[in-house]
């Protein structure tokens, strides 16, 4: 490892994108590294640009593209032989590259990236929402797929599989790991060190948005050929959650109250064994009740998503709240 590229793709993210170069910044440094830092900005209005540019970023002026292909006009700037991409709202510990370092020395992995969770400050859904990643992914193991709020790997596998695909509105870094899986990468999640998540959502309608927004690519990803057992299982789901909501009204319309009754409480259960299926959760049943509710909403909006997909409809990410 000689050089590492850390790009950084951003819209109007003043706010928290200096705190993000700045830890980037000094863990390239702990770690002895050769580093540049880029930041392909999408059309930033609020002084992103004249910021990251006076942290010593490069800014490339990038508007009207998705982040697919925000992400891959910053990987064809780079010089670096290791690429690492991280969301602008990131707070990176330390030692995130000398633990990067550390990982390809010891060819553990061709592909790295660390849980994330919300500050104290975040709203409680927010930060539950977060801490189903820590469930999920509570020890170290070996992924078909990270995502791209803080990913790093050799340029040469970025460059196998072709990078981003600028097709997708959203699940590119799915679809991403999955291709590096497909041809031979080894993707590596740490639990620690833990980076801190300053985007998290700050109202119940950026939340749901945001839910809307990262379901939409089911669709697209299902039409690529990624059709495993294990990207169907949540549409699926979704399909049954809608299902079950249809046959309550349907009940309460024929005047079955009991049966009503009995349909929507079944549609609980996919929400709360989702919500249990980690022993972490388990452990925590406040925890596991506030993830039941999430996820509960989690499957409505996924139906929507799922139909406009279908229909060839897209939905925007939100606003910040």
């Amino acid at each position: 490892m000689k050089r590492i590229s850390i790009i950084v793709p951003t819209l109007d993210e003043a706010e928290r994108l200096g705190r993000t170069l700045e830890a980037a910044r000094r863990a390239a440094e702990q770690a002895g590294l050769e580093y540049e830092l880029i930041v392909p900005d999408n059309g930033s209005r609020d002084g992103s640009q004249a910021l990251a540019r006076g942290l010593g970023a490069r800014v490339l002026d990038c508007p009207g593209v998705n982040i697919g292909a925000l992400r891959n006009r910053g990987a064809a700037a780079a010089s670096g032989d290791c690429l690492a991409f991280l969301d602008a709202d990131m707070e990176m510990p330390a030692d995130w590259l000398t633990t990067w370092r550390a990982v390809r020395e010891a060819d553990r992995a061709d592909v790295l990236g660390l849980v994330h969770q919300a500050p104290p400050q975040a709203p409680w859904y927010a930060r539950a929402w977060l801490q189903r990643l820590v469930a999920e992914r509570d020890r170290p193991a070996l992924l078909d797929w990270l995502p791209t709020a803080n990913l790093c790997l050799e340029r040469a596998w970025f460059e196998r599989v072709g990078g981003f695909d600028e097709r997708l509105r959203s699940g590119e870094d799915k679809d991403l790991g999955l291709r590096l899986g497909e041809a031979g990468a080894r993707l590596l999640s740490l639990p620690t060190p833990t980076v801190l998540n300053w985007g998290f959502e700050g109202s119940w309608g950026e939340w749901l948005g945001k839910e809307l927004w990262r379901q939409s690519s089911q669709a697209q990803l299902l039409r690529k050929g990624h059709a495993s057992l294990r990207l169907l299982r949540f549409p699926l789901l979704a399909a049954g959650h809608w299902a079950l909501d249809a046959l309550a009204l349907l009940c309460l319309l024929l005047g079955q109250p009991g049966a009503a009754l009995g349909a929507f409480a079944l549609g609980w259960l996919p929400a709360g064994l989702l919500s249990l299926r980690h022993r972490y959760t388990r452990q925590r049943p406040l925890l596991a009740a506030r993830l039941a509710l999430l996820h509960w909403l989690r499957l409505h909006v996924a139906g929507i998503a799922l139909l406009m997909g279908l229909t060839n409809l897209s939905a925007r990410r939100p606003s910040r709240g």
